[in-house]
């Protein structure tokens, strides 16, 4: 459906996710800012009715149509709270009609949570730096010049890049490959109530990336590579027989250019063969950094960006009602969960303004999934690793983290588990 008055249709890859929302994935993002001082909840509130005039395609709710979901303009106002539920909880709810993002704050952390049909975690970010600039400007007295450096229009903000960049190709055919593959499942003793288990660890950003360098690799390339290693080491011999597959979301405004806020990314997946493992973390950065090129090149781009359009311009497809859309996209969904282990999500540099980096201490961000996800941000000299899990543990993180200080790093932890120094 095209917008008509106050009706939006959803991005392409918006598209499958009210029919993956199930169970522990939740489809809930959240992204954290923690400020030097404790936060003012009365100016955060200002903040926020400020800067949601620049983003209108947020203010919207989620509605069921008879072949897909669709977004409608909303009064409804987002109130700031203190946090006091757990992190991700659901924010789609069948037949209730509600906004799809929260902002609350604790102590000295502002949280944005945000449901996946509205923006990926590149176009949140673009919100939540408006959103903390705002902030502090005012709390400071700080000049309403300040902007941060992505600032784009109203219109390049809220335009869906992907039907903007479509170009007719086989998407259905990538899709089907990505499910083909049986990787290595990672398990573990799940969360009576599927609730988020949140752990964060924060590294010198400048240390890593001389560790990076030490091993002739770019800082990507070693995240998901130590991270290899560290489901490795979690693996039983008969386990190794299993190739690990992390998915690895692209953001493709780095390809197209593009202002949108909303969701504009793809997915690739790093494909290892433990039987490759030599012990040196050399033999897996030589391979990962070898599937990143070949994956990031632009004619595969482009097919990655258009297997999310295919699903919309696939004529069987859009003429399914919205019920059996439902089942046979969660179907789909399940089968090709079964060739991925685990999701590695780098949002790279977040850079600030300089007139407001002093009044900030870190950003961190968080994405819940059926088994674990990880996802990476930097400001500054902190890096900061956030994974949510259904799990009670987290073996495989912990494990990341003890490679980390084999190597000479030292992290900081945090984590909203009362266990986790029972896991070790």
């Amino acid at each position: 459906m095209d917008k008509r008055a106050n009706w939006y249709e959803l991005d392409n890859a918006a598209k499958i996710v009210p029919s993956t929302a199930k169970g522990a994935n939740t489809r809930v993002f959240r992204i954290t800012c923690e400020l030097k001082e404790d936060v003012n909840k009365e100016i955060l509130q200002r903040a926020l009715d400020e800067t949601i005039e620049e983003y209108p395609f947020f203010n919207c709710v989620l509605h069921r149509g008879i072949f897909w979901y669709y977004l409608e303009d909303s009064d409804l106002k987002a109130v700031v709270e203190e946090e006091h539920s757990p992190a991700c909880m659901p924010l789609y709810i069948k037949g209730k009609k509600a906004l799809l993002y929260r902002v609350n704050y604790f102590k000295k952390r502002i949280n944005l949570e945000m449901f996946h049909v509205l923006a990926d975690g590149t176009g949140a970010f673009m919100f939540f730096k408006n959103l903390i600039t705002r902030y502090l400007q005012i709390r400071y007295n700080l000049s309403e010049d300040i902007k941060p450096s992505d600032d784009f229009s109203v219109e390049e903000k809220n335009v869906d890049a992907f039907t903007d960049n479509y170009s007719k190709q086989k998407g259905l055919k990538q899709l089907n490959e990505m499910r083909s593959v049986k990787a290595y499942q990672v398990s573990g003793e799940l969360d009576d109530n599927l609730l988020p288990h949140l752990l964060e660890g924060t590294v010198s950003a400048s240390k890593f990336l001389e560790l990076a360098h030490k091993y002739n690799t770019t800082v990507g390339v070693l995240c998901v590579a130590l991270y290899i290693k560290a489901v490795i080491q979690g693996m039983n011999r008969h386990q190794r027989k299993k190739h690990v597959v992390v998915s690895v979301p692209v953001n493709l405004r780095q390809f197209y250019k593009s202002g949108t806020a909303r969701n504009f990314f793809g997915v690739i997946n790093i494909d290892y063969d433990p039987a490759k493992y030599t012990g040196e973390i050399d033999s897996i950065t030589d391979q990962v950094a070898a599937d990143f090129k070949e994956k990031l090149a632009p004619e595969n781009i482009e097919k990655t960006m258009n297997s999310y359009s295919a699903l919309e311009h696939n004529l069987a497809i859009k003429m399914v009602p919205l019920p059996i859309k439902d089942f046979t996209i969660g179907r789909f969904d399940s089968a090709a969960k079964r060739g991925v282990t685990t999701s590695m999500s780098n949002l790279g540099l977040i850079k600030m303004p300089k007139e407001v980096e002093d009044y900030i201490d870190r950003f961190g961000a968080f994405m819940t999934a059926s088994s674990q996800q990880v996802c990476v941000c930097t400001f500054m000299d902190k890096m900061v690793f956030g994974e949510v899990s259904p799990y009670k543990t987290h073996k495989t993180m912990l494990n990341f983290f003890r490679c980390l200080t084999e190597e000479g790093l030292e992290i900081e932890l945090g984590t909203n588990d009362y266990d986790l120094y029972e896991d070790k």
